[in-house]
């Protein structure tokens, strides 16, 4: 197969740093996945990135590989059964000049993040960075390790420490910090010890006000929608290669493993708080509402080490992020950087929960004003633009970031972007609703592509006219009305086929990790069909542990089908015999409520069980038929009112299509 000569724009991974203005394009056709080429707009488009930004600045590359003690070379980690659920090699590609099909930009910041290994950061602190999406920060006490943010798979964290234990020696785990409420920041804590280790221990377990709710809850109301979603945002689907994912800004993307999580012993709930954890003194920050709804940072005065965690990152964050969450409060997020910047001043170095670290205060200094800056103009000036009557689209396309910050590398938009950050603030503050009455009643997606469809002279001459602009590079607009099209004909090869090249394109252009990944995910599902399995539940049980039944009953009222549940009366009894707590269940004008009490004696069916067992039944490990039959669950009354009840839970899909009707 012919090679595309590709834009210059990096040099080796280790730091030297060049750029080329030659570039040939010589479309070589689709690659064995189906993606096209990229079109000579697309590299013209990619090349006038190298004129945007100081390329030549090897400055990260000299930070990311500075303290390096060792390295895998053939990083993978399989879960039980053998599956790779992390392979650092599958991004060996990422190396030298960036191909037509990626932002160089993008491509930057792609093979910062592919620098992974053991890490010293300075005397007693160390990292292991390239295990999974987020780092493994070792800090050494006076008789064991402090470890901050054990990773998100059992798995990867598991090699993560064995790797460190080999080059550093071992040494007892003597607490752990969970910085935040996400899952890559303590989902692989049961590959560190066993919550009977930790109790055996005293192993100190450290972490925000709010942690345990907010970690085991955020994704039982949304999660269907979430995780579906997040199979776009991260690119799980996509080959790694250059016309697929090559990374996520943040990091390369998440291991998917086996979850746990520990109860913490010790809460941050002050804004400033100070703890001695194994003879080294911590002064913690509580920064609630920023990046996670529960979040820490700290400072380590005896090594003038700050830890931002992921208030601050080598990018730009999310307001919103792509997989769908709550809006984060931008104003608040920019505030505790510069009260961290105050509160702080004698860092001489700055480690993260992402990405490399930064050495020297006036460096660090100037990052964290600028972190402190690139959320706070946005803020600023998405609501200038609403007082004036802008709606957000219309913010998103004439926002322009300064100068000091739109050439700034960790101010770029590698995660998210200032296009949906602004909308972000637009949301925060005015909702959904953009004050135009024609946007107020919309007619559903199939309905409005069909008349679209029809008032543009049918799908012959949208195909047409897509197929035009198409070949004049002009693919936001392709997108749109053939987004259309295809809503209207899901069955028309033609017109996905040409949507799909056109999401190529957006994909390769993309600077930011998860738009390629989106872009590309939807090309893909067009071509092949949405995946063939989602995620599997169960490897998150140990976590899920933890979360409180309300929550679980919280999440099978919104399963409820209303109109099939329209006129039933139900009263169930779930009695937890090992809780010793019972749940009293009805569903009545077509709703689902449920309350602590004893068990009503009017009841239709009790079902007596254990709260392990009620969580196979949520994770869908176990089915009616098992609840029927099982020697543990003992059950009373009517079974066709148990059985009806259960009927009228539709069962959330997994691989709901995204990109088609």
């Amino acid at each position: 197969m012919k090679k595309i000569v590709a834009i210059v724009i990096i040099g080796l991974v280790f730091g030297s740093v060049g750029c080329s203005k030659k570039t040939v394009y010589m479309d070589t056709g689709p690659d064995k996945n189906g993606f096209s080429a990229p079109t000579q707009f697309t590299g013209e488009t990619n090349a006038k990135v190298l004129n945007d930004l100081p390329f030549s600045d090897n400055t990260d590359f000299i930070q990311a590989n500075r303290g390096l003690i060792a390295r895998d070379e053939q990083l993978r980690v399989r879960g039980e059964n053998g599956t790779v659920i992390w392979d650092q090699t599958a991004y060996d590609f990422i190396k030298g000049d960036s191909p037509s099909s990626v932002n160089p930009s993008l491509w930057r910041q792609a093979q910062l993040n592919s620098i992974h290994g053991l890490f010293k950061v300075s005397k007693g602190i160390y990292q292991v960075r390239g295990y999974d999406f987020a780092n493994m920060t070792i800090i050494e006490g006076k008789s064991g390790w402090i470890l901050v943010d054990p990773l998100t798979s059992k798995e990867s964290a598991a090699k993560a420490i064995a790797f460190a234990r080999t080059h550093l020696g071992r040494k007892p785990i003597t607490a752990i910090i969970f910085t935040h409420s996400h899952v890559d920041h303590f989902g692989g804590v049961l590959g560190i010890m066993s919550a009977g280790e930790a109790k055996k221990n005293n192993v100190r377990i450290v972490a925000p006000q709010g942690f345990m709710k907010e970690a085991t809850s955020e994704n039982i109301l949304a999660g269907p929608t979430m995780i579906r979603r997040a199979d776009f945002m991260y690119g799980k689907n996509l080959p790694r290669t250059d016309r697929g994912h090559v990374d996520s800004g943040l990091g390369k993307g998440p291991a998917y493993g086996k979850i746990g999580i520990l109860p913490p012993t010790d809460i941050v709930n002050k804004p400033t708080q100070e703890m001695i954890i194994d003879g080294i003194k911590f002064i913690f920050q509580n920064v609630p509402g920023s990046e996670a709804p529960a979040e820490l940072i700290f400072y380590l005065p005896e090594s003038n080490a700050f830890c931002g965690a992921e208030i601050v990152t080598r990018q730009m964050h999310n307001l919103y992020t792509l997989r769908g969450a709550k809006i984060r409060d931008a104003l608040a997020w920019s505030n505790y950087i510069e009260q961290a910047r105050v509160s702080f001043p004698e860092s001489e170095i700055y480690f993260g929960s992402h990405h490399w670290p930064i050495w020297g205060n006036q460096k660090i200094n100037d990052f964290l004003k600028k972190q402190r800056d690139t959320y706070k103009y946005i803020h600023d000036q998405t609501l200038r633009m609403a007082h004036s009557g802008y709606t957000p689209k219309e913010i998103a396309e004439n926002m322009v970031m300064p100068e000091a910050l739109r050439t700034c590398f960790s101010s770029r938009g590698y995660y998210g972007t200032v296009r949906h950050n602004s909308r972000a603030v637009y949301q925060a503050y005015f909702g959904w609703f953009d004050g135009n009455p024609a946007n107020l009643n919309t007619l559903p997606p199939v309905e409005s592509a069909n008349r679209y469809v029809k008032f543009m002279g049918g799908a012959e001459n949208v195909m047409a006219q897509a197929q035009a602009s198409y070949d004049t590079g002009d693919y936001r607009w392709v997108a749109e009305v053939l987004n259309h099209l295809v809503f209207a004909e899901p069955e028309n090869k033609t017109a996905k086929e040409l949507l799909a090249k056109t999401y190529d394109q957006l994909g390769y252009q993309a600077e930011s990790g998860p738009w390629r990944d989106v872009y590309l995910t939807g090309a893909s599902e067009l071509r092949h069909g949405s995946p063939q399995k989602g995620i599997c539940l169960a490897d998150a049980k140990e976590m899920l542990k933890h979360t409180s039944i309300d929550s679980f009953l919280d999440s099978m009222s919104l399963r409820l089908n209303g109109p099939d549940a329209d006129g039933k009366d139900i009263t169930l009894n779930f009695t937890f015999t090992d809780l010793n707590v019972n749940y009293v269940i009805t569903v009545e004008n077509a709703v689902m409520h449920y309350k602590k009490s004893e068990p009503d004696p009017k009841a239709d069916a009790t079902l007596k069980l254990t709260h392990d067992i009620y969580l196979d039944i949520a994770l869908e490990i176990a089915g009616l038929k098992d609840i029927l039959f099982s020697d543990d669950i003992k059950f009373e009354g009517s079974k066709l009112k148990l059985i009806k009840f259960f009927s009228l839970l539709d069962k959330p899909d997994p691989r709901f299509n995204i990109v088609v009707p």
